[in-house]
């Protein structure tokens, strides 16, 4: 998953502030280089597929059987404020109001702009839209954030909370893209049906990428490049090119791409059958959330969303720049969960905003704030049953050794916290996917007890049954309506070893029966793998030779 091999610590903090010149440029340069390269086409690889047909593979390790068995329909939305963001101006620590303005003399909050959420923090009024969520008890607040070693720089730091590896371990996969790869661990060669997890706007990011550093993830530039693949099914326009040799070999190349760009249908499709019920604002994560909102009503089945709110990296002119920002964080946010609500998804979608860092305590002369550490983290979703804050109250009197908040709550702890109580995997396979265990948080609210409005009913109506018997492998399962069917068996490797039926079925029970000699199956634990339509259905059997 991950190595050893510790970054240089020599100048860790250059860069940190405009006043460090070339070594701030350099940081930047470090941290959009590679998003520039992979956004050279189409950024993500997983976006391709030549010649086949998508098919899931089902593999019995302990994961993947973990997965097949938790609420399907549960979503996680992250949305990544890119820059940096200023924890201090976004929760106010009205507990010390004095300190935090003594420390930001010409940025800090008044205090009768900020709305009172706990007693002794607040939120500045620029983000009032979140007010009757909170009252509502539909957002939480996780404080200092962070975690050891914390590094100052854009470009380190990002990969370090993308992959959940410490900060003196370099890593090429992401912690959900782990998660991913044991879901689907062939997914090159049979990729699920609907993309398992969508991002926007985060092209050099890690958090999809697989252990072979594979990008899992439909991965768009801009949300206008998802637009163009959900409004016509088609990536590029073949037609709209030069009337000459190189345009006829460019509208070549895009038919082949439109072609074999893998889920353009599906998003189409989906797209075509939803809406938005509320009207977003003219702004880059305002469009981002509308179309995740839109494919989430029309029914694809992607559980894994990140979209992208830049401009956080406020070094200078912060008074101007940041309660924009938030004011459009906050607006954004609410009309997603309000859209969704409409639509009857709201226990199904988490959202969570993160950051590569918080801000310096202190403001700096050019009226703004330089990378800092910790910072909090917010949390939206009917499923935090109620409101609150976690990680206690932020310290401006006891800084670390750069003068910058301690962390209090390390953000692996979050990550766990939300595979295990809100995606529901087993304690143990949280703790795999993660490198290690991490403290869960318990005052989340969240509950694995089911949402489902439709898929729980969906699956009990099939009712598969798979057993071995003198020989003999009987299945039994229930159709609701005519559907295609296939049917495989896989052996512990994931590995297929017969196809039982491909075919069209009419709806009624179906019963099969059938030696298992000439398979050459051992002693073992099997899985039967039921498609029906765009769900599978898979049962365990144990052979025991007798």
């Amino acid at each position: 998953m991950h190595n050893h091999d510790q970054p240089s610590n020599k100048n860790k903090n250059r860069g940190i502030a405009l006043e460090h010149g070339q070594a701030h440029e350099h940081d930047h340069l470090d941290w959009s280089r590679r998003t520039f390269i992979r956004q050279l086409g189409i950024a993500g690889a997983a976006s391709f597929l030549l010649g086949k047909t998508p098919l899931t593979a089902i593999t019995s390790s302990p994961l993947a059987m973990a997965l097949s068995a938790t609420p399907e329909d549960r979503i996680l939305v992250l949305v990544r404020l890119k820059g940096g963001n200023d924890g201090l101006n976004t929760i106010i620590p009205l507990f010390d109001y004095g300190s935090y303005q003594a420390a930001r003399s010409n940025i800090a909050i008044p205090q009768n702009e900020v709305i009172n959420l706990t007693g002794e923090l607040g939120m500045p009024n620029t983000m009032n839209a979140l007010n009757n969520m909170w009252l509502d008890g539909q957002m939480k607040v996780v404080n200092n954030v962070g975690y050891p070693d914390h590094s100052l720089s854009h470009f380190r730091s990002t990969d370090i909370w993308s992959s959940g590896v410490d900060a003196n371990e370099m890593a090429t996969s992401g912690w959900l893209g782990r998660l991913l790869e044991q879901e689907f661990p062939d997914f090159l060669n049979n990729p699920p049906l609907t993309p398992p997890a969508i991002q926007m706007g985060s092209s050099g990011n890690l958090v999809f990428n697989n252990s072979d550093a594979f990008d899992m993830s439909l991965n768009v530039a801009n949300p206008e490049q998802l637009y163009d693949i959900a409004q016509t099914g088609q990536l590029y326009d073949p037609l709209s090119v030069p009337d000459c040799h190189y345009g006829e070999q460019l509208s070549y190349l895009r038919i082949v791409a439109n072609n074999t760009f893998r889920y353009a249908a599906v998003v189409a499709d989906t797209y075509s059958q939803g809406n938005n019920s509320v009207e977003y604002d003219n702004n880059s994560l305002a469009e981002q959330l509308a179309l995740v909102a839109r494919l989430i009503r029309g029914g694809l089945g992607t559980r894994l969303y990140m979209v992208v709110h830049d401009g956080f990296d406020t070094h200078a002119n912060q008074s101007n720049n940041h309660p924009v920002l938030l004011n459009q964080l906050a607006q954004a946010v609410q009309h997603f969960h309000e859209d969704l609500a409409n639509g009857g998804h709201a226990d199904r979608v988490l959202s969570m905003t993160f950051s590569e860092f918080g801000r310096r305590i202190e403001q700096n002369a050019s009226g703004g704030t330089d990378h800092g550490a910790a910072a909090p983290l917010l949390l939206f979703g009917a499923g935090l049953n109620g409101n609150g804050t976690l990680g206690g109250l932020p310290n401006l009197q006891e800084v670390d050794n750069d003068g910058n908040l301690q962390f209090s709550t390390d953000f692996r702890q979050v990550y766990a916290t939300l595979l295990e109580q809100w995606l529901c995997i087993d304690g143990n396979l949280v703790d795999e996917v993660m490198g290690e265990t991490y403290e869960r948080l318990g005052g989340l609210g969240l509950s694995c007890a089911p949402v489902s409005t439709w898929s729980p009913q969906e699956r009990s109506t099939v009712n598969l049954q798979a057993y071995y018997q003198a020989g003999q492998l009987f299945l039994s399962y229930d159709l609701p309506a005519a559907s295609p069917v296939e049917i495989t068996l896989y052996n512990m490797l994931g590995q297929p070893m017969k196809q039982v039926f491909n075919g069209y079925q009419m709806s009624g029970n179906h019963r099969y029966n059938f030696p298992l000699a000439d398979i050459g199956w051992a002693a073992g634990v099997y899985v039967v793998n039921l498609r029906v339509g765009g769900k599978q259905y898979a049962r365990q059997i144990s052979l025991v030779r007798r």
